[in-house]
């Protein structure tokens, strides 16, 4: 059973808004100890307790996932400022800069498979 310090292994494939964005599948299981904050905060806590080939399907709020989407880290600089921003066409002055995950706002769905404890 999964508890603090387990090491553990478990299949998944993540789904956003209707479209799978990651997966093991073809890759093997993903590894990590439980409690350690390898994982986002939202799937380990609904991980706690689980057994070997135990398969459940869970749903991480953005608070509990990759975080809110906070304005301030979207920043918008002249695009004289950037290296290489050649290539933008006439009219545009600026460049939005999102430094917000690309995950941040959005719900999660993972679906899981536990393949090994230790």
């Amino acid at each position: 059973m999964i508890k603090e310090g387990s090491k553990v292994k478990f299949d998944y494939t993540l789904t956003v808004e209707g479209q799978v964005a990651d997966t093991s599948s073809g890759r093997g299981p993903l590894e990590y100890t439980h409690g350690a904050g390898h994982i986002i905060p939202g799937l380990e806590k609904e991980l706690l307790g689980m057994k070997v080939g135990d398969k459940k399907t869970v749903k991480v709020s953005p608070e509990e996932g990759y975080g809110i989407v906070h304005e301030e880290a979207i920043r918008r600089v002249p695009k004289e400022a950037i290296g290489g921003a050649d290539h933008l066409k006439v009219g545009d002055k600026e460049v939005v800069l999102d430094f917000n995950h690309p995950l941040a706002g959005k719900e999660l769905t993972f679906d899981v498979e536990i393949k090994e404890i230790n």
